[in-house]
């Protein structure tokens, strides 16, 4: 088996191996130590896992342990299969305290995103489960949101709306998700990846942004950079900046991934600077909207090629999420 195999994006892999049964990935994991590294890690095995425990839980696609990261004042709050771990970050910028300083639990599958508010983080899971944390205790309550994994959410003025695999986006209210009811389901053509709550509370379902894409341009990411301008990244390699007062068909700029890689993440500082997640090689790319080609990339290290599933970025420091692994790149120190 070539080296170029081991070179392939990690949800690859993972997908690659889901066809073997447990006795080939044991052969297979015979071959060379990298392989015998990558076949003995948990997600390969989870699907022959619930075989043998007969839970009666089926899930479609390959098993992806999907990163999600946010960066809240001087804590970076980070996912780890079921957990949201909190992290304190150094005051001398020199990293984050290795150590959780607090653990959020209550999902039975992979934590797929999560939002912070000013009381709770309120955590999407595979387990179709929406959770609500309290930050200032250990408190917790869980409700079934979905018939499918809950892929993204979103949080504002006290309205969460959230996105599944099931191709559904409920909207709920955060004073009365005890009971588990929603207020909205809207119904969607394929599952819905991510979700953004305008920041003016909009409520009212406007237009579809464009129709005219190719087949399987589906949209990763998206973000508010203010209420009536609005950023898209995904598979089709573009990021497009969306003017909401001028028109819902066509995108007033775009931005192409000179690689021909999906993107999985972006975010913007609110003013010029765009930061966008690879879906190859861990590189996270700086854009300047006032720029047509990219202003500076960063291909982060990894043992196997894997996407940027999460990124945070400010004026001094980028944070951005891969499979397995946290890397933090400092603005301040000159290359």
């Amino acid at each position: 088996m070539g080296p170029h195999f081991l070179q392939l994006p990690e949800e690859i892999l993972l997908l690659v191996l889901s066809y073997l049964d447990g006795r080939s990935l044991a052969r297979l994991g015979q071959v060379c130590r990298r392989l015998c590294h990558f076949t003995c890690r948990d997600a390969v095995w989870r699907r022959i896992a619930r075989r043998c425990l007969n839970s009666g839980f089926v899930r479609q696609g390959a098993d992806v342990l999907m990163p999600w990261l946010q960066v809240d004042g001087d804590v970076l709050y980070c996912t780890q299969a079921e957990e949201i771990r909190a992290h304190q970050l150094r005051a001398d910028g020199g990293g984050l305290h290795k150590r959780p300083f607090a653990v959020f639990l209550g999902h039975q599958e992979d934590v797929c995103r999560f939002v912070i508010t000013d009381s709770h983080i309120i955590s999407g899971g595979g387990d179709g489960k929406i959770a609500l944390h309290n930050l200032h205790s250990t408190a917790s309550i869980q409700f079934t949101a979905h018939e499918q994994d809950v892929n993204c959410v979103d949080c504002h003025g006290g309205i969460i709306v959230s996105g599944s695999r099931d191709r559904t986006a409920r909207v709920w209210s955060l004073s009365s998700t005890t009971d588990g009811r929603w207020l909205h389901t809207i119904q969607a053509e394929d599952r819905v990846w991510s979700v953004a709550i305008n920041p003016l509370l909009s409520g009212q379902l406007m237009n579809c942004l464009g129709t005219e894409f190719k087949r399987g341009a589906g949209v990763l990411d998206v973000c508010y950079e203010t209420p009536t301008i609005l950023l898209s990244c995904g598979y089709d390699t573009y990021i497009r900046c969306w003017d909401l007062r001028t028109s819902f068909r066509r995108c007033v700029t775009e931005w192409e991934e000179p690689h021909d890689s999906a993107l999985y993440c972006i975010q913007s500082d609110g003013n010029n600077m765009i930061a966008s997640g690879s879906s190859y090689y861990g590189v996270v790319r700086l854009w300047d909207k006032r720029m047509n080609q990219c202003l500076q990339s960063f291909s982060l290290s990894s043992p196997t090629s894997s996407p940027v599933y999460s990124l945070r970025f400010t004026t001094s420091h980028l944070y951005a999420a891969l499979a397995t692994s946290l890397h933090r790149l400092d603005f301040t120190v000159s290359s």
